[in-house]
């Protein structure tokens, strides 16, 4: 078999898995592009070990080898975003990667310019003046808002 073969496949894959992870909003899908671009790594190392010990008479495989680490280092990376990616979900609600603010601020997004927390028409007045008309001091502004 040519090498073309593998090598378009694996560019075809690795093209694939960039629009998923720049064109999608969910996380899941956008961790399963990202197992679609170490998949086409894995397939131009192994076609490149194979072509490689033809022409070099080499039998070491190591191609095959880094695909071995590979699979098992993207087996742990979707485990572990797998599980963030639940947590944030039972925290908020939502996977969707464009909803999705600091998890540090603890209030949902209401849309652009919408009411919210330190907003506009934020009835606690985070981002004004208190209640007996005087502004509150710079630290305690900065940590109303952070």
């Amino acid at each position: 078999m040519h090498l073309v073969y593998p090598a378009v496949l694996a560019a075809l894959l690795f093209c694939t898995g960039v629009y998923g992870v720049l064109a999608r909003r969910n996380a899941i899908l956008v961790l399963m592009s990202v197992e679609l671009m170490l998949n086409a790594v894995n397939l131009n190392l192994v076609a490149f070990d194979v072509w490689l010990s033809r022409t070099a008479k080499d039998k070491l495989h190591s191609g095959q080898a880094l695909t071995l680490f590979t699979i098992a280092i993207a087996a742990a990376e979707i485990g572990i975003g797998l599980a963030i990616v639940l947590a944030v979900y039972r925290a908020r609600g939502t996977s969707d990667i464009d909803r999705l603010r600091d998890t540090a601020e603890g209030h949902e997004p209401d849309g652009p310019g919408g009411p919210g927390p330190g907003g506009p028409g934020d009835p606690s007045g985070a981002d004004g003046p208190d209640s007996d008309g005087t502004e509150p001091p710079a630290a305690e502004k900065a940590e109303a808002t952070a």
